[in-house]
């Protein structure tokens, strides 16, 4: 049976939710070196701005303007941790 490693998530609010993945599965994902915290955090990232991107371009109907502004500033940060634009890393544009 496999173990489980667990991740601590904290919200600027002070919230926070604990996460149990299967132990070595942050491995599988980790370049040499690498902290499986930093791992962790850029699966987050790359999670919110697939989503982002999905509810911004492909909703039905359009996005209100805060949710493409929102988007924009995911593609921008997405862009600082990455040093690559989403679109590049999608491989399509809008």
């Amino acid at each position: 049976m496999v173990e489980t490693e667990t991740y601590t998530i904290e919200g600027p609010n002070g919230d926070s939710e604990d996460i149990e993945l299967p132990a070595g599965l942050v491995d599988i994902f980790a370049e040499q070196g690498e902290e499986p915290t930093s791992v962790v955090g850029d699966v987050v990232v790359q999670a919110f701005a697939q989503q982002a991107h999905v509810v911004a371009h492909h909703s039905e109907g359009g996005a209100p303007a805060d949710i493409a502004e929102i988007n924009e500033k995911m593609e921008d940060l997405f862009e600082d941790r990455f040093g690559v634009a989403l679109s590049d890393a999608l491989g399509h544009s809008h």
